[in-house]
């Protein structure tokens, strides 16, 4: 599992022409699995994005977590993060997760995050064509697997 976390002042995912998903501060979250990936997973995944302290505080150091700033969260699965380019120009896809067991994992790490944040979790949609928006604020970007 991976998900790849901007720190953003705002960001917005499009589904043919209209927004689905819109977050002011806060974190956009891509989220991709791979075949091994089961919800075990979750576990090191949501202590990490509820409790990363990546916010400034008001002495400017990343010292505030997304719960300590109030901020939303802004998911949207992406399972080129499962692409693999070690070999030739062309990513290989053979590691991600097929389909129908990606999205409803997707389905239930979304469900367990907003259970246990209590902050706002806004979605793109699994499978969808999708323009996603962002003003990275920083840039601050962090790489999670497990």
């Amino acid at each position: 599992m991976k998900c790849l976390i901007q720190r953003v002042s705002q960001a917005s995912v499009t589904v043919e022409n209209k927004i689905i998903g819109k977050i002011a501060n806060g974190m956009l979250v891509l989220v991709g699995f791979e075949k091994t990936d089961d919800d075990s997973k979750f576990e090191y995944h949501l202590r990490k994005l509820t409790g990363l302290r990546i916010f400034e505080d008001a002495q400017g150091k990343m010292n505030l977590s997304i719960k300590d700033t109030g901020g939303a969260f802004l998911l949207v699965s992406q399972f080129t993060l499962a692409g693999d380019c070690k070999k030739g120009m062309r990513p290989g896809f053979d590691n991600a997760k097929p389909p129908l067991e990606a999205e409803a994992m997707y389905e239930r790490f979304v469900k367990r995050l907003r259970e246990e944040s209590g902050l706002k979790v806004e979605t793109g949609r699994f499978g969808a064509m999708m323009e996603v928006s962002l003003i990275n604020d920083g840039p601050v970007t962090f790489m999670l697997e497990n």
